[in-house]
């Protein structure tokens, strides 16, 4: 084995880990993909032999590409109209049980993915936060890269990077829920949620939602009127009601590793809903309706069983 073959095989024994990172900092899978492939063209590039932890020098070099991205896109205005709903992972269909149980199918690539419990929601609340505090939040606390290295790539001292994971995890403290953890419980509420849907029941709604909820829904650039940010139980009742129809094609899947429904209509998905479930009762709904994404999403796990 040559020295190009073997640092591309110790490459690869990284990549599922690279493209988690790369994905929360971006909340889109195509460009995780494009931002891990960068990192093999830099370690490429490089001369690797006095690094001792390759793992943690390419985690670094990840970060700088997708800072990188996200300082693109604000300089040119790239920030969506309303709310940007990550690309959601469906990792597998809900099986009919009740224990909790319902994670299998997931393969170790998407496991990667959706450790630490990194649903829509709490992507939504990290696409609020300024590139460099999503940096400092993403290396930090999720993958517990220290300050010292964090403060170069932001071109700050470690004590100022620390400042600024601090300020962004008392945003996510504030802003993202932390969902209920049992499958069988989410479905349960989902199961309530999809039937006063479909019988146009607006208490039974209520019945569900947290007095706060807040929905947000994302239909892409070809319709900007309908993206947008509802709050309130009233209101989203309300919205839900207005979609009554399309509720009977509802199939159930894992939209990053929690409960959540996948609409199809003659045959093609027209809409992914994850649902974050806090207390028994549905605290956030985000839905991605963009035709365009939609055609890019991995929808394979959907399966002949998958609703319900």
């Amino acid at each position: 084995m040559d020295e190009k073959d073997f640092l591309a095989e110790r490459f690869e024994e990284h990549r599922a880990h690279l493209r988690a990172v790369a994905y929360r900092m971006l909340g889109s899978l195509s460009e995780a993909d494009d931002a891990v492939q960068e990192a093999w063209l830099r370690l490429s590039r490089s001369d690797v032999s006095g690094v001792a932890n390759l793992g943690g020098w390419l985690t670094t070099v990840v970060g700088r590409v997708c800072l990188d991205l996200l300082r693109t896109r604000t300089a040119r205005g790239e920030e969506p109209f309303d709310v940007r709903v990550p690309d959601p992972v469906i990792s597998s269909a809900i099986r009919g049980g009740r224990d909790g149980s319902g994670t299998d199918g997931a393969d170790p690539e998407q496991q990667a993915l959706l450790a630490d419990a990194v649903g829509l929601a709490l992507l939504v609340v990290l696409q609020t936060l300024v590139p460099a505090e999503r940096l400092a939040f993403v290396l930090h606390d999720m993958f517990g890269v220290p300050f010292d290295e964090i403060g170069p790539l932001v071109g700050r001292t470690p004590a100022a990077a620390r400042q600024l994971a601090s300020r962004a995890r008392r945003r996510v403290r504030n802003t993202a829920a932390v969902p209920d953890t049992d499958l069988g419980r989410q479905r349960e509420v989902v199961d309530a949620f999809l039937a006063a849907a479909r019988d146009g029941d607006f208490d039974r709604l209520l019945a569900v939602l947290d007095p706060d909820v807040v929905l947000r829904a994302d239909t892409g650039t070809g319709f900007p009127g309908l993206t947008r940010t509802v709050h309130g139980a009233h209101e989203v009742a309300g919205r839900a009601l207005a979609f009554r129809r399309s509720a009977h094609g509802a199939r159930y899947a894992l939209v990053n590793g929690a409960a959540g429904v996948v609409t199809v209509v003659d045959g093609a998905p027209v809409s992914v809903m994850g649902l974050t479930v806090v207390g028994g009762k549905i605290v956030a709904i985000d839905i991605l309706a963009d035709p365009e994404r939609l055609r890019g999403l991995d929808l394979t796990a959907l399966g002949a069983d998958a609703d319900g």
